[in-house]
């Protein structure tokens, strides 16, 4: 595993660097905001309609808890562009785009297709892609992939609801 890279290194504090933070960030609330295309039309009246279990969180913890995460996820990834090159570099990204991605198909196949069944087998990839990036990741900075661990922990937390709702429903 590499060492995690000094906070302030000349290459975190660059004018690039900060291009390429624009950049992660830009990218990862584009994601964000492609699955709000599709889970924002259908909250009311089928999401509302369905029973779901005790623990389930009211709707205003969604778009506070996404915001963190997209937030982390876009850090996690200026990290490891700016701190890796190469084909170490290329397989991190490869495995970032193919989670990103899958969250977005959640929305999609969940809310969209208003189908719990799909959106569990989609969520069941992502956490598998989420955990792929973050082994990716640790090989190149330590710090990127810890960012990822509050992602992976609410993914598996909205697999266990998502499960629960698909058995109420």
């Amino acid at each position: 595993m590499v060492e995690p890279a000094n906070p302030a290194s000349p290459q975190l504090l660059s004018a690039r660097s900060l291009a390429v933070l624009v950049g992660a960030t830009a990218l990862c609330f584009a994601a964000a905001a492609l699955g709000s295309l599709a889970t924002t039309p259908n909250l009311s009246p089928w999401y509302e309609g369905l029973a779901k279990p005790a623990f389930n969180p009211p709707n205003a913890a969604f778009p506070i808890a996404w915001t963190i995460l997209f937030a982390l996820m876009a850090v996690s990834l200026w990290r490891v562009v700016m701190l890796s090159e190469g084909a170490s570099r290329r397989g991190a990204l490869i495995a970032f785009a193919v989670q990103l991605v899958l969250n977005i198909g959640w929305s999609f196949a969940f809310f969209a297709a208003r189908s719990p069944l799909l959106g569990l087998i989609e969520i069941g990839l992502l956490l598998a892609a989420i955990a792929w990036t973050i082994a990716r990741f640790r090989a190149i900075d330590g710090l990127a992939a810890a960012l990822l661990w509050p992602y992976l922990a609410w993914v598996g937390f909205a697999a266990v609801l998502n499960a629960a709702i698909l058995a109420l429903n």
